[in-house]
């Protein structure tokens, strides 16, 4: 189960027409923790810090590139 108290952020990505729609959010241990916003209960993926910011960094290239 999911701490309620964690603050969640909506994906700058994330259109308001639905979609591919994601959330993150840190956790005390140091992960970064990912969420589909169209199933808050479903499953979340935990991810370290750093591998995180280097997917996130070459998603945003990629998006760049484009």
């Amino acid at each position: 189960m999911v701490n309620r108290d964690l603050c969640w952020i909506k994906s700058s990505y994330s259109g308001s027409q639905g979609g591919n729609c994601v959330e993150v959010a840190p956790n005390r241990r140091g992960l970064v923790l990912v969420r589909d916003t169209m199933d808050r209960g479903g499953t979340v993926l935990g991810f370290r810090v750093a591998p995180w910011r280097q997917f996130a960094a070459e998603i945003k290239e990629g998006c760049d590139r484009s």
